[in-house]
C-alpha cells in the first residue's frame, strides 16, 4: 500500500486490545468514533487541561524521582511508535519511568490494557532516552491520586511489539479481524451498529 500507515499509537493498541476491530473500523475504513459522546473520555481529556490533580512532588518524591519531564511527546522508527506521556521521570537508580494521571477509580487490579500501554511508554522512554525501564506509575484521580506500580518486565515488552505487529497487519493488509470474545464489550462499543458478522 502506498499510503502504509508509519506509527502506532499506545492509544491505539488500548483500542486494539478492547476489540481488534476497532482499529479497522478507525483505521482502514476512517469511521470516527464520535467518542465525544461517552462521558469518561471527555472527563478523561478535562483532568489534563484542569490540571486537577495535586502533590505532585509529593508522588514523585515517594516514587524516588530525582527530574521530571512533563507532557512528552516522544516517536521511534525503529519501534514504530508515537506518544505522548503525561511525565517521564528520572529515578535515583539512573533508571525512568513513565506516570500517567488516569481519571478513574482505583479497582484493586490494573487492567492489562493499561499494562500494554505503560510498557509501550516505557520502550519509546528507552528509545529516546537511553535509560533502562522497569517499572511505571499510574495516578487514579478519582481516588484521591491513589497510586500504583506497574513492573515492566522483557515479557510483556515481547507482548506490546507483537500486538503492534498485529495492527500493522490490519492497517497495511486491510484484513477484517475477528471481533471480541468478551460480548459485554459490545454493549458499550461505538461501531455496535456496524460491526453484525
Amino acid at each position: 500500500m502506498s499510503d502504509s500507515k508509519i506509527f502506532v499509537t499506545p492509544s491505539e493498541v488500548i483500542e486494539y486490545l478492547f476489540c481488534p476491530r476497532f482499529i479497522y473500523y478507525m483505521n482502514v475504513l476512517k469511521i470516527g468514533q464520535h467518542e465525544h459522546r461517552r462521558t469518561l473520555v471527555n472527563k478523561g481529556r478535562d483532568i489534563h487541561q484542569l490540571k486537577v490533580v495535586q502533590n505532585k512532588e509529593y508522588l514523585r518524591k515517594k516514587i524516588g524521582a530525582i527530574d521530571k519531564k512533563l507532557d512528552v511527546y516522544l516517536t521511534s522508527k525503529k519501534l514504530k511508535l508515537v506518544g505522548r506521556i503525561d511525565e517521564v521521570l528520572f529515578l535515583e537508580n539512573n533508571n525512568a519511568a513513565p506516570m500517567d494521571y488516569k481519571y478513574a477509580f482505583w479497582e484493586d487490579r490494573i487492567y492489562k490494557t493499561l499494562k500494554m500501554q505503560q510498557t509501550l511508554y516505557a520502550l519509546l522512554i528507552e528509545e529516546n532516552f537511553n535509560k533502562k525501564v522497569e517499572k511505571a506509575f499510574l495516578v487514579y484521580v478519582r481516588s484521591k491520586n491513589h497510586l500504583e506500580e506497574i513492573r515492566i518486565t522483557e515479557n510483556m515488552k515481547k507482548e506490546a511489539m507483537e500486538i503492534v505487529n498485529e495492527i500493522f497487519d490490519i492497517l497495511n493488509i486491510n484484513y477484517f479481524p475477528n471481533k471480541t470474545k468478551d460480548k459485554k464489550k459490545c454493549l458499550d462499543c461505538t461501531y455496535r451498529n456496524l460491526c453484525v458478522v
